[in-house]
């Protein structure tokens, strides 16, 4: 879970004052941000199902499934999309596992 707050930090500080047109137009931006989403979602796969359950509103299977799509499907990859995991998902998961972390400690990653 360390791994993945480290990820959150990392992509909020690097897209900090920035815009879905900043983003589109900063090369190393887009594929930044898009390493670390692939790092929070390779690191949730280690996370056991009991402790997902104590977040049940984090969707952990598209949270798992995204960093094949970043892998396998990057040439369909809407910029507008990854921007809405950015501003809408990523504070919540940020939340979840903080509040994970509040209930059992750091985790496996």
């Amino acid at each position: 879970m360390d791994d993945m707050l480290e990820a959150i930090a990392g992509i909020q500080a690097a897209v900090a004052g920035k815009t879905l047109e900043d983003y589109r137009k900063e090369w190393i931006l887009r594929h930044a941000v898009q390493r670390g989403i692939e790092i929070i979602s390779e690191a949730s796969r280690a996370i056991p199902e009991d402790i997902q359950q104590l977040q049940p509103e984090v969707p952990w299977r598209s949270v798992r499934g995204i960093s094949n799509v970043l892998r396998h499907e990057y040439h369909g990859l809407s910029d507008r999309i990854i921007w809405g995991v950015i501003v809408d998902e990523l504070l919540r998961l940020k939340h979840a596992l903080e509040a994970i972390f509040e209930q059992v400690g750091p985790g496996p990653d």
